[in-house]
Formats: structure tokens, sequence, C-alpha cells
């Protein structure tokens, strides 16, 4: 037993005062005479008697009321069970990514987590709280309750070990007791590497009653007529028995198209024809399960021919002319001896096709070019000298040419996750024929291949940066060297070089991706570009690349939807934004993992756990409790022994 105030135990000397009293009585007996004593004899011995019993119980009851009116101004305690653990800071981490919109047994599983926290945390209790998006430190539940009640779902994912490094770097001389609210959906094992089991982390697992799910995971145009768009768009059901889903197509938030698909198998394309013009829209489904991916915004803007320049003798260059069709490109052919410098900085693609040697003016505009957002296409000659290429070639990366090798090889491989393949083909293709070099040089590079010989060795690669890349073959495309221009591959393979990075396709972004985005705008210094929304407006990170704006757009916009870019009130260009669907699959939520880890049940039965575990026995009341007993027993002696 221990006493918050054991100075007041000195006290206990007073004790020493009714004893005193008792001892040495002051009070005299007065004598009575009677006139006959013998009658009273028997009487005199009994009166002592009682008298006697009456001082000690007395005396006994005010021993006791002193003794336990001291021992409750001392305050004395037991320790509690976790006392060692008493002074330990407080973190909540709450999960509120897209998977917490599931519904459990008393509704959203967020909605009800917050709930929880503003009904049960008590207001002494001093905590951090952090969120996927929000960070609240050393706060109580009164500071931080219209936060909660506002707190939006967050695009972010739950990421454990980044909120976990958090709380390791916020230092403190007190150890830690963290509560994590989660539903574990894509909770593994790396992210729980971060947490200590010396800082008592606990979970509290809040489970989905419906884990059905219906997303729409992509929207990509399947084929470009004349006149019209065939878009295609990528639905995927979790779970099981799924129902017949209404899915909507929207432009300009009027309904264009509508109709009624199965989701069987589970994974589901779907097909819309709408006029080949600007789109600003989006799809939508109605289902039972998350509502954060069942829209799906996208802008297909007005078609812009691409400019392409190629530099090299036009008697090597004709097959590029039938490939880079006036429909769709602005395409020229120069010597490089006609060339126009000033005309390189307007094109989007510029294709260097068997030069024997790259001078080094070129070679400055080359490099520039491809930072501001260009994209070059690197044809070898075989007579270029290795060192003028290598040296060229520093300028992107990690590629170097090796020597010309005399050797007929056959080009037997597509890499089909290449940025080049990646959306070209609906199933990979093993028996295409094989098309082949008689020279080739080697080539050495750290990215990998786009297309590859029978020895595994490089025919084509590139070297990417954030804007823009460098295609590099190994081995001349020409006639006489090669058959490649009469193969199935050559028009997928220069189209896409060509048009990487151009906005003619469908425009919907992932919200935190920060893949830059180029826009089509020419900007004196001191002009400055807007993303402006239905609810939402931002200023991106951007930079001024000639007739060209590179935009980072970083974790916004906040809220998925159309969105169009300006210019102070000029508008440039209308774009998309989605977020990402990684929580989408409510199986994957997790439980397992966790079998190391204390859980619990609730909000309650934590701070309840917390409360019994951490708190001190009091036991000072039931001192004052005995005294007042000690106190009416004193009275009833008295009252008992006075007549």
């Amino acid at each position: 037993m221990h006493f918050k105030h054991p100075e007041i135990l000195y006290f206990l000397f007073v004790l020493i005062v009714p004893i005193l009293v008792h001892l040495f009585q002051l009070r005299r007996f007065k004598k009575e005479h009677f006139t006959n004593v013998r009658f009273l004899k028997a009487l005199s011995i009994q009166t002592r008697k009682s008298s006697k019993i009456k001082k000690w119980l007395l005396l006994t009851c005010r021993l006791l009321l002193l003794t336990c009116i001291i021992l409750a101004f001392a305050q004395p305690f037991f320790d509690s069970k976790d006392s060692k653990n008493a002074t330990n800071e407080l973190y909540i981490i709450l999960d509120n990514s897209f998977s917490m919109q599931a519904k459990g047994k008393k509704g959203e599983l967020l909605k009800r987590a917050i709930q929880e926290l503003l009904e049960e945390t008590p207001e002494n209790v001093n905590f951090s709280l952090l969120s996927n998006s929000e960070n609240y430190w050393n706060t109580d539940i009164k500071s931080v309750r219209s936060s909660l009640q506002n707190l939006k779902y967050s695009a972010k994912p739950f990421q454990l070990d980044n909120t976990m490094a958090k709380i390791k770097a916020h230092k403190s001389a007190f150890k830690k007791d963290i509560v994590i609210i989660t539903d574990a959906v894509g909770l593994d094992e790396k992210q729980l590497k971060n947490s200590d089991a010396t800082d008592s982390p606990q979970f509290i697992i809040p489970k989905a009653e419906q884990k059905n799910n219906v997303s729409i995971d992509s929207v990509f145009i399947n084929k470009t007529l004349d006149n019209f768009y065939e878009i295609s768009v990528q639905l995927s059901g979790y779970g099981e028995d799924f129902n017949p889903i209404p899915i909507s197509l929207y432009n300009n938030n009027k309904l264009i198209a509508k109709t009624i698909v199965a989701l069987e198998p589970k994974k589901k394309s779907l097909n819309f024809t709408i006029p080949k013009q600007v789109f600003h829209g989006y799809v939508s489904i109605v289902d039972n399960g998350l509502s954060y991916d069942n829209t799906l915004y996208f802008s297909i803007s007005k078609t812009k021919k691409t400019n392409v320049i190629s530099i090299g003798e036009p008697e090597k260059s004709n097959f590029l002319s039938r490939i880079y069709t006036n429909e769709e490109f602005n395409f020229n052919n120069y010597t490089l001896g006609s060339l126009d410098y000033n005309k390189l900085e307007e094109q989007n693609a510029i294709i260097l096709n068997e030069l024997d040697e790259i001078p080094q003016a070129l070679q400055t505009t080359l490099k520039s070019f491809v930072e501001k957002g260009g994209n070059l296409i690197v044809i070898p000659s075989a007579v270029a000298s290795v060192p003028n290429m290598n040296s060229f070639l520093m300028n992107f990366g990690n590629l170097k040419f090796n020597a010309l090798d005399n050797k007929e090889k056959l080009i037997i491989k597509i890499n089909f996750n290449h940025p080049i393949f990646k959306t070209v083909f609906e199933n990979k293709v093993t028996n295409f024929q094989y098309p082949k070099t008689k020279n080739s040089f080697g080539l050495s590079s750290s990215s990998p291949a786009a297309l590859s010989y029978e020895d595994q060795s490089i025919f084509l690669t590139s070297l990417a940066n954030s804007v823009a890349a460098v295609y590099v073959f190994s081995a001349p495309i020409n006639t006489i060297n090669s058959n490649f221009q009469q193969s199935p591959l050559i028009v997928p393979t220069f189209y896409k070089m060509a048009m990487n990075n151009q906005n003619n396709g469908i425009n919907a972004l992932i919200i935190g991706n920060n893949n830059p985005h180029l826009t089509d705008a020419s900007l004196n210094k001191d002009d400055i570009l807007t993303v402006k929304g239905s609810e939402e407006q931002f200023i991106p990170i951007q930079q001024i690349l000639n007739n060209k704006v590179k935009i980072i757009f970083n974790d916004y916009p906040e809220q998925a939807g159309n969105y169009s870019i300006y210019n102070k009130k000029e508008w440039l260009e209308n774009i998309s934004f989605n977020y990402n669907r990684t929580e989408s699959n409510l199986a994957t939520a997790n439980e397992n993992i966790l079998s190391d880890y204390k859980t619990t049940e609730s909000i309650t039965s934590f701070f309840d756990t917390l409360q019994t575990d951490r708190t001190d026995n009091q036991i000072w009341k039931w001192f004052v409790i005995f005294a007042l007993l000690f106190l009416i027993s004193e009275i009833a002696i008295i009252r008992r022994f006075v007549k």
C-alpha cells in the first residue's frame, strides 16, 4: 500500500492525546452519605466494572476514529496492474481510405469508428490522432470533435509503415500506446515492420458485412472510326453472385447512353460508340458495394496533328511517310544539310534515320528537345562512329553501342509490358512472322528491351525521363539490311513512339500519381496555369517548355472529377482525375498476420481496459467510511452507558 500524502502520517502522534485523557482523568468523585451503605455495596462493584468496559470501548473507538481520519487524508492506494505504463502517450491511427466505406452492422465502417471515438473517448485523455490525410498532435476529443465529424475519405491508400514512421519521428520522453483502427484491406507484413512491439500496438478491426463490390477500372479508345470513337469500359467484380449492373455514360453531365451488364465473367469489357468530338464527362455504375470506384471521369480532347520530322536520306524515309499519314501527322523529312534547327522545337517527335555522324550542334539541340517533352527515335547507320553515337546517348542515360556484328539475327521476342506495346495487342502474340537483320550493333542498357533477338540481345529499347523518351534501334532497318519494314510490327511501333505523351487519346489521370502532364501553351514568364473544377481549384507545380507546360499535380486535386486548365481566364484544356482503384477488393483484408499483435473489439473496450489496468486502486474512501462507523459506535456506547 502507498500513500499520496505520506507526510500526514506524522499526525498519528495525536493518538497519544485520548490515551492520556483516559489514563489521567481530572474529574473527581464526590462522596455521598447514605443511611444504609450495606445495600449499595453490590451496586458499587457492578458500576465500577461497567465504567471500565465503557472507558476501554470509548478509547478504542476514538483511537480508531482518529487513525482512519488521518489515513484518509494521507490518501492510501494500491498500485494498478499496469502502473509502469500509466504515463504512456496515446496515439490513435485511423484508416480513412476508401475501403472503410464498406458497411458493417451499424453502417459505414469509418463513420461508425468516428462515432465511437466521439462517444467513448474520455474528455480528460490527451492523445494524437493520425489518419491517411490529417494529423492532430497532442490534442483531446473536444478539440478535434468538429474535425472528426467532417473527416472525408482519403484518396491515399492506408500505409501503416508510413504512419508508424511519423509517430517514431515524433520524439518524446515517454513510451507510446498505439491503437490502430483499420479494416486491414491491403495490410501486409512489410507494413508491420515498423510496428515495434515495445510500443504496444493494438488493432481494432471493424468488419464489413457486404464484401461484394464492382469497380470501373479504366476507359480507353478501342477503335477510331471516321466520325466515331468506340470506347471500351473495363469493369471488375469482387465477390460472388452479382446482380445485373446498370451502367451510364454522361457527357457534360448529360446522359448519352445507358445499358445493363451482367458480370459473368467477373472481368468485363463493355463498348460504347460516341461521336468523334470533344468529350468531358464520366461513366458510372450503381452497386451495393463501395461508392468511390463507381464513377470514372475522362476527357477526350480535340484531335491535334502530331508534328514529326525525320532527319536522313529521303530514299530511306519513304516507309515513314506511309505510317505518319496526313490525317493524324504533320510529317516532313530533311537531310542533315537542309535542316532548319528552328523548326525542331515545334516538333513532337524527331527521327534520326541512319545518320553517319551527329554534329555537336544537333546533339545539344536534341538534348534540350528531349528535356522539354519531345520524343527522339534513333536508327543507327551501319557506318556510324560508335564513339560519336555513345557520346550522344550519354546525354539521355545509361546506354552504350558496341561494335557492329555481321551476323544475321531473328527478332522473336516482344515485351508486351513495355510502354510501346502495352495496349497494342489484345493477346500475347507468339507465332508472328519473325523479321530479321543482317548487321547489328551490340547494345548495353539498363532499360528493358521492347524487341529482342533470338539470342536475347536488344533490337529496340528506350530511355525515358518524366516527360519524354529516347527510342534506340540496334540496327539499320533499311530494306538492304532488314525486312523489318515489311513486318506488321513496324506500324504500331513507330506510331506509338511518335504519339507517346501526346494528348490525342483519353485523358483520365490518377490522383496521387506524379507523372507529369504536358499542356500545349505558349506562356510568358509571369503566367500561371490554374486547374478548376466545379468544387475545387488549385495551382499545380508547372514548368514552361517552349510551346508546352509541364505540370505536376502531386496529391491534388483532393476530389475526383472533371477539371479544366486555364491561363487566367483563357481555357486551354479539359482534364479528368480519378481515385486509384487499390481499395476495391475487400477480400484482401488480411487479419491473419495480426496474430502476434493485440486486438480489441471496440473503442469502448480499449478505453475500459486502459482505465482498469492503468488506474490505481484508491482506498481512502473506505477509511472515511470506517471513521463514520467508529464515530457512530462511540455515540452509541455513550448513550448505552449513560442513564
